[in-house]
């Protein structure tokens, strides 16, 4: 199967209202659990990656480092890999656009590209970001690219998100025109509130699942793909450490 194949086939798989699951992964090893499990597609985690490898979130791990981990999962594995790129490990154009390209040299047909200024304070401006979402979609035609908003994740108080979902709407609607494939807003937990913007979204919405939300909410809701973050890393080393509590 061609690249090109292979990203629109991991396109398709992006249904309203029957939401892709990826349980997000860490290493070949992890990717070769989920993938035996039944799973349709594979995505990295920013957070479960770098810890996994001794580095904190935030495009801490070296590029080099991280190009190499998707290169070993997709040598290991068929199935679709979409990587959690952060903020692209980079602030300009030309070199958004080269990354980007490094990523999919790896075998890799997708990414989540984040609007928090990472290193920074807040998020880019509409206009910015939506300029480097082009310059990410400079790199090919036919890949995946995620855009994520952090407007819900950054705002704890969820009794203000309503207040929020007008924004997010005007990030994805330029974040579409820019190039972007799907819309990511982590943080988001409400169930009307994510339907509100299934239904005016032109993207296919992502979700990141916590405590409380369940997929049959999501997919009511709309959703077209659903993610796990750093809760399935964080719940393995949990029980690697429970495991070796109970031998003593």
């Amino acid at each position: 199967m061609t690249f090109i194949d292979r990203a629109r086939a991991f396109a398709a798989l992006h249904q309203p209202g029957t939401p892709l699951v990826l349980y997000n992964i860490w290493d070949a090893g992890s990717a070769k659990a989920v993938a035996g499990a039944g799973a349709a597609a594979l995505a990295t985690g920013s957070w479960s990656v770098a810890a996994a490898q001794g580095y904190g979130d935030g495009e801490d791990i070296p590029l080099e480092l991280l190009l190499k981990i998707c290169g070993r999962i997709t040598a290991k594995n068929d199935l679709p890999l979409t990587v959690d790129f952060e903020g692209g490990f980079a602030s300009d154009a030309a070199t958004l656009t080269a990354n980007a390209r490094r990523v999919l040299e790896t075998g890799a047909v997708g990414i989540n590209f984040e609007d928090q200024i990472i290193g920074g304070q807040g998020l880019y401006v509409v206009e910015e970001q939506a300029s480097r979402i082009a310059a990410m979609r400079a790199a090919d035609a036919d890949y995946f690219i995620n855009a994520r908003t952090d407007l819900f994740l950054k705002e704890r108080n969820t009794e203000v998100h309503a207040d929020l979902v007008e924004e997010a709407l005007i990030r994805a609607a330029a974040y579409a025109d820019a190039g972007a494939s799907g819309f990511f807003i982590p943080g988001l937990t409400n169930p009307d509130l994510i339907a509100r913007i299934t239904s005016a979204a032109a993207l296919p919405v992502n979700v990141m699942m916590r405590p409380g939300m369940t997929l049959s909410d999501m997919a009511a809701a709309g959703v077209a793909r659903a993610s796990y973050g750093p809760a399935p890393y964080a719940k393995a080393m949990a029980q690697l450490a429970q495991a070796f509590t109970d031998l003593t």
